[in-house]
C-alpha cells in the first residue's frame, strides 16, 4: 500500500519539474508576434531609405570629386570670331602663346567640326552652322604641382589675339563645392530623420511588448529579478528583429544599386544616359559604398536593441 501511494506522488513531482523546465525555456518576450513582424517591416524600410540616401550621397560625392579634379587641371580659351579677322590664324596664335606660358603643360584647339558638335545637344543635328559666329575652343592642360600666372597668361594671349576670352573655371569649382556640400548636408538630414522615425517605432513596439507581458514583468520585479536581466531579455529580442529588418533593407538597397548600374550600362549611349553618367558616375558604387550599406544594416540591429533596453530599464526604475 505504501508503494502504491508513493508512485502517484513521484509522478506528480516529475510533471511539476518538467513543467518548470518548460516554463524556464520559454522567453519573456514572444519570439513571433504581429507587432514583431510589423517592426521588422518598418526597420527594413528605414534601412532601405537610409542606405539609398547614403549610397546616392557617396555616388554624387565621388562624381563631384572627379569633376573638381578634371576642372582644376584644365582651363579654356574661347577665340571669338570678329569682323576682318581670320579665326583659324587667331586660334593658332592663341595656342602658341598659351604654350609659352610657364605652368601650361599642353594646349590644343577644337576643330571647326568639333566646335559645332558641342552645340548639337541644344540646336540638334543636320543644321548648317557655317554662317553662325561659332567660337573656337582651346583647352589648356595645367602642369602638376605648379599654378600658372593667370595675369601673365591673359596678357600673353590677348596681346596676340584681342578677341580671346580666358576662363579659369574658378566659378565652376566654387559651385561644385557648394553642390557637394549641400548634397552631403541633405543626406545627413534625411539619415537623422530616418533614425528618429525608427527610434519612435522601436519605442512603440517595446511599450507594446511590455504591455502584453506586464504581469510577468511586475512579478519578476517584485520577487527580486534584476532590472538588467529583464531589460536584457527585451534587448536580445529586439536586436534579432532589428538585425533581420536591417539585413532585408540593406540587401534590397544593394540589389537596387546593382540593378541601377546594369540599367545605366544599357542606356549609356543615349542622351539621358550621358546625363545620368555625369551626375552619378553610372551608379557604379564602390566597395566602400557597399560596405557602408552593410554597416548601416548591422547598426540597425544594435540601435534597435539598445533603444528597447533603455526604454525597459527606465520603466523598471519607475516601478521602484
Amino acid at each position: 500500500m505504501i508503494l502504491l501511494q508513493s508512485e502517484p506522488e513521484e509522478i506528480d513531482e516529475a510533471e511539476d519539474e518538467a513543467a518548470l523546465d518548460l516554463r524556464r525555456e520559454q522567453p519573456l518576450v514572444p519570439a513571433a508576434s504581429i507587432a514583431g513582424r510589423a517592426l521588422v517591416t518598418v526597420v527594413a524600410i528605414m534601412t532601405f531609405l537610409a542606405s539609398l540616401t547614403a549610397g546616392t550621397a557617396i555616388l554624387i560625392a565621388h562624381s563631384a570629386a572627379d569633376w573638381r579634379g578634371a576642372v582644376a587641371r584644365e582651363m579654356t580659351i574661347q577665340v571669338m570670331p570678329g569682323p576682318g579677322r581670320d579665326i583659324e590664324a587667331d586660334t593658332t596664335q592663341a595656342v602658341a602663346a598659351a604654350r609659352a606660358v610657364p605652368g601650361i603643360a599642353d594646349a590644343y584647339a577644337y576643330s571647326k567640326a568639333q566646335s559645332e558638335a558641342l552645340l548639337q545637344p541644344w540646336l540638334g543635328t543636320g543644321l548648317d552652322l557655317s554662317e553662325l559666329p561659332v567660337p573656337r575652343l582651346i583647352v589648356l592642360k595645367l602642369a602638376r604641382g605648379t599654378a600658372p600666372d593667370l595675369d601673365a597668361l591673359r596678357k600673353a594671349v590677348t596681346d596676340k589675339v584681342p578677341n580671346a576670352v580666358i576662363d579659369d573655371h574658378r566659378l565652376w569649382l566654387e559651385r561644385l563645392s557648394v553642390m557637394s556640400g549641400t548634397v552631403a548636408a541633405i543626406a545627413m538630414l534625411i539619415f537623422a530623420l530616418v533614425m528618429i522615425a525608427m527610434a519612435l517605432a522601436i519605442g512603440f513596439a517595446t511599450r507594446g511588448a511590455m504591455a502584453g507581458n506586464r504581469e510577468i514583468i511586475e512579478v519578476l520585479h517584485l520577487v527580486g529579478a534584476a532590472d538588467s536581466y529583464i531589460s536584457r531579455q527585451f534587448q536580445s529580442h529586439f536586436f534579432r528583429l532589428g538585425l533581420r529588418g536591417g539585413i532585408i533593407g540593406g540587401g534590397a538597397a544593394i540589389l537596387f544599386f546593382l540593378l541601377a548600374a546594369g540599367f545605366s550600362v544599357l542606356i549609356h549611349a543615349t542622351a539621358g544616359g550621358d546625363q545620368i553618367d555625369a551626375m552619378f558616375g553610372g551608379f557604379a558604387l564602390s566597395l566602400t559604398g557597399y560596405g557602408v550599406i552593410v554597416l548601416i544594416a548591422c547598426a540597425m540591429g544594435f540601435v534597435t536593441g539598445i533603444v528597447s533596453r533603455i526604454i525597459v530599464f527606465r520603466h523598471l526604475r519607475g516601478l521602484m
